[in-house]
């Protein structure tokens, strides 16, 4: 009878140890001066990125997917299919994630001096709800359209960002291939010349 009580104490005790394991990491998970506030980012934990960036050579590039989705703004349906022949940069972002508000006016910055070489930028609003997002465009001069995605369809597509980490950033070639993806906020004087380097075709 002793036997059985024994091995009982040593399994809650096994069990007692993963518990706290878990609860370890989860803390990992939710702490440091880049994390966003996992709370308002719902039942995914979006957690910011690493801040590293890959840049891909045009033999190398991924053709990047077809997407579709409904802009925060008008509503209306835009498909990056559209934009084939320009460079597109798309950026995930939510309101409630700190260093996506903390790169917001580089990216308008990079927008605007670029534009006029055929660049093009798409946000994409992903777990939020639609009236703080407005708010967050509104509040930082963003100029470029952004999909409203809630349930993260548009970010599901581009596989090479994991869904789960935001800031991020994405540079498609005029051909429609990945030549960049950038984990973490990004400031201009980084942000520019990676575009710059996709337009003139390198």
């Amino acid at each position: 009878m002793r036997a059985p009580r024994r091995h009982s104490i040593r399994r809650l005790g096994v069990v007692a140890a993963a518990l706290a394991a878990c609860a370890l990491l989860a803390a990992g998970c939710s702490t440091g001066s880049g994390a966003v506030n996992q709370q308002n980012g719902g039942e995914n934990r979006y957690q910011a990125g690493d801040g590293k960036s890959q840049q891909f050579d045009p033999g190398d590039r991924d053709k990047a997917p077809s997407v579709s989705g409904t802009l925060l703004d008008s509503g209306k349906t835009l498909s990056l299919a559209s934009l084939r022949g320009h460079v597109v940069v798309i950026n995930y972002w939510a309101s409630w994630c700190n260093p996506c508000a903390a790169e917001a006016p580089d990216l308008e910055q990079v927008y605007q001096a670029t534009k006029g070489q055929g660049v093009r930028f798409v946000g994409v609003n992903i777990r939020d709800q639609r009236d703080a997002a407005k708010a967050f465009v509104q509040g930082r001069g963003m100029t470029y359209p952004t999909y409203f995605d809630p349930a993260g369809k548009v970010a599901l597509a581009f596989r090479v960002v994991p869904p789960n980490t935001i800031p991020a950033t994405i540079i498609v070639d005029a051909q429609g291939r990945i030549a960049a993806v950038q984990r973490g906020a990004i400031l201009a004087d980084k942000l520019r010349p990676m575009v710059e380097k996709v337009a003139r075709g390198d």
